[in-house]
């Protein structure tokens, strides 16, 4: 089964790097990127499945602070919890909010086999209050989960999404009305929130015949004069500095900082390139995302903490790492302890058992 588990994994990756390389896309990023080439796909679907380091999972249970509703509610406005990888519940002016919510234990095109959770979501679905809206940056399996969506949809009054994306919410059952579609640069006002759609460099498709049809987005969140950043997924390219230009300074970004490799560079960043980002988005404090919850790449799985901390401490930037689950300021985000390492855990309640917390159909 690891080695199904595996395999499937390297086919997600290689079909990914497929779409990448694809010559006749509905959509395209503002620069063209480099091509891998069948040999260099080749090799790194071998790699994938045959060669994988075993610290791409982490060897001991992950620390995650169970959550509930009543929590949630009585919780201040402008406070957020990371509750894995890219999904973020946002409180804002008393409403709240989701980034790209992934809630099953796979992220996979079936849930027998894939990208296998390391950890929990620190609250059900179920357990979760009305959501005004679902943010998403596009259609890969890591950031749209169809359990998720159809678990979600009603109870959440918006879905923003980038153009054709919503097209597939609508298909999985969430109404028409519901859902907001925007291309780059486009604004709506949903709730009390103004969101843009922003540029970012990636690519789309969950199947064999849908290579970038569907568009890729990063988000600038606005709440009276606070703003957030969410990139989504993305390489570095010089469009942060041109939405810093237009909407910075953030007083928080949410940045990929996962799932990286030099043989990828231009579809996902390397922690430098995050932080340089970072810096260009003018953000004030920086929260690393994309990481801890699934196996999607050949670095260890504390690879990205690790490299980021040493990188901010370098060019003093502040960053928040705070624990799955616990909250975190957005008006006044904190700079967090190193929960990835086993020294440094904190006594809490630890959701352990999986399947109580997985999305259902």
């Amino acid at each position: 089964m690891k080695k199904l588990t595996l395999l499937i994994g390297a086919l997600l990756t290689m079909t990914c790097l497929v779409y990448a390389a694809d010559n006749r896309p509905a959509f395209q990023n503002e620069a063209p990127r480099q091509q891998p080439g069948f040999l260099k796909t080749l090799k790194i679907f071998w790699d994938f499945t045959f060669n994988k380091p075993a610290n791409t999972v982490p060897a001991h249970v992950l620390p995650v602070r169970a959550l509930t509703q009543a929590q949630l509610l009585a919780a201040p406005d402008n406070t957020l919890y990371r509750l894995g990888h890219s999904t973020i519940l946002l409180k804002l002016n008393g409403e709240f909010w989701l980034t790209d919510p992934v809630f099953s234990k796979r992220a996979s095109p079936v849930q027998w086999a894939g990208p296998a959770r390391f950890h929990a979501p620190p609250i059900s679905i179920a357990e979760l209050p009305p959501i005004k809206g679902v943010i998403l940056s596009h259609n890969h399996y890591d950031h749209l989960d169809y359990d998720a969506v159809r678990a979600l949809a009603a109870k959440t009054e918006f879905f923003l999404a980038p153009l054709g994306v919503g097209d597939t919410l609508v298909s999985w059952g969430v109404p028409a009305d519901k859902v907001r579609q925007l291309g780059w640069w486009e604004s709506v006002s949903a709730g009390s929130l103004k969101l843009t759609a922003t540029p970012a460099q990636h690519f789309s498709g969950r199947g064999l015949f849908d290579s970038n049809k569907t568009l890729w987005a990063s988000w600038v969140i606005e709440s009276g004069d606070l703003r957030v950043f969410f990139s989504g997924d993305t390489g570095y390219f010089k469009g942060f500095k041109e939405i810093g230009d237009k909407f910075g300074p953030f007083d928080l970004t949410l940045m990929e900082t996962g799932a990286y490799d030099p043989k990828w560079p231009d579809i996902h960043m390397l922690p430098r390139e995050t932080l340089q980002a970072h810096i260009d988005l003018r953000g004030k404090v920086m929260l690393p995302i994309h990481n801890g919850t699934f196996d999607l790449a050949m670095h260890s799985w504390d690879d990205p903490f690790e490299q980021i901390t040493a990188l901010a401490a370098a060019r003093r930037q502040t960053l928040a790492t705070p624990e799955i689950g616990a909250p975190l300021s957005i008006a006044n985000p904190q700079a967090t302890g190193a929960w990835w390492r086993p020294e440094e855990r904190k006594d809490h309640a630890t959701v352990s058992a999986l399947s109580q917390n997985v999305a259902a159909p």
